[in-house]
C-alpha cells in the first residue's frame, strides 16, 4: 500500500478529488492510504497562527514552524513501523523503502511529468507540503527532498497541484486501475500522445468511425493506433518527439 500525507492549511479542498471513482476504490482495496492533515494541528498558539506577514512586506507566509512540528512527527510514526517491519522482516532494504519522501508543491520545483510520477508510485510512503497565499517560509525548503510544479501558471495554493500529482501518481499504483493495459496505453506514458479513440455509434451527425477499427484485424487496428499517437505527437507535441 502506498502511504500519502497531505499537510494544507484546507483539508477539505480534498473531500470530493480523493472520495470518489478511481481514489476512492483504491483506498477501499487498501491499495492506497492518504490522510489530509490539518497544518493548524501543530501550531502552539490560541489562534492556531499557521502563517504571517512576510519580512520586508507583501502578502501572507507559511510558518515554519507547525511544517517542521508536522512532517516531523509523520516522519516518527513512519519509523515507528519501519522498526516493526525489520523486526519482523530482518532486511535492512525494508528499512530504507518505507522512508517518506516530502515534496513540497512549489511553483519554482520541477516540473511534473509521467515520468515523475511513475517514480513517486515505486515509494512507500509521500508527504505533500501544500503551499499557500505568497508560498512557504524558504527554510521549510530544507525539509523537502523534492519540490515539484505542474506547470507555468499561478494557482491559489498547492492543494490543486497536490491532488494533480496523487491522481497521476495512484495510477501507477499495481491494482489501482483495472485494466493495466489502459493505463500502459495513456498519454505520455510511453512518451508520446493518445491515439483518438471511438465508441457506439458507428456513425454520428455525418462523423464516422474509421474503417479499420470496424474491421476486425488486430494487426491492422494496431498499426492504424501507432501511425495517428505519432501523427497527433508530431502536430500537438514535437517537442516530445526529440
Amino acid at each position: 500500500m502506498l502511504k500519502i500525507d497531505v499537510l494544507t492549511l484546507f483539508p477539505k479542498m480534498f473531500e470530493g478529488p480523493l472520495t470518489e471513482s478511481m481514489l476512492r476504490r483504491a483506498r477501499e482495496k487498501k491499495l492506497l492510504g492518504i490522510k489530509i492533515i490539518d497544518i493548524r494541528n501543530f501550531t502552539s498558539d490560541k489562534h492556531r497562527t499557521a502563517d504571517d506577514s512576510a519580512y520586508g512586506g507583501g502578502g501572507m507566509v507559511l510558518k515554519p514552524e507547525p511544517i517542521f512540528k508536522a512532517v516531523e512527527f509523520l516522519k516518527k510514526q513512519s519509523c515507528v513501523i519501519r522498526r516493526k517491519s525489520y523486526v519482523k522482516e530482518k532486511k535492512r532494504s525494508t528499512l530504507d523503502a518505507r522512508r517518506p519522501t516530502v515534496v513540497l508543491m512549489a511553483p519554482d520545483g520541477k516540473t511534473f511529468d509521467q515520468q515523475a510520477a511513475k517514480r513517486l508510485a515505486k515509494k512507500k510512503h509521500l508527504i505533500f507540503i501544500c503551499g499557500h497565499y505568497e508560498g512557504v517560509d524558504e527554510r521549510i525548503r530544507k525539509i523537502a527532498d523534492e519540490e515539484i510544479s505542474i506547470g507555468d501558471y499561478v494557482l491559489t495554493g498547492g492543494e490543486i497541484p497536490a491532488m494533480a500529482v496523487i491522481d497521476a501518481v495512484a495510477r501507477m499504483v499495481e491494482g489501482v486501475v483495472g485494466n493495466k493495459e489502459a493505463a500502459v496505453r495513456d498519454s505520455f506514458y510511453s512518451g508520446i500522445l493518445d491515439w483518438p479513440h471511438y465508441t457506439r455509434p458507428g456513425k454520428f451527425r455525418n462523423m464516422k468511425v474509421p474503417d479499420v477499427l470496424l474491421s476486425g484485424n488486430h494487426r491492422k487496428i494496431e498499426e492504424w493506433r501507432e501511425k495517428k499517437a505519432f501523427e497527433r505527437t508530431k502536430k500537438r507535441r514535437p517537442d516530445l518527439l526529440k
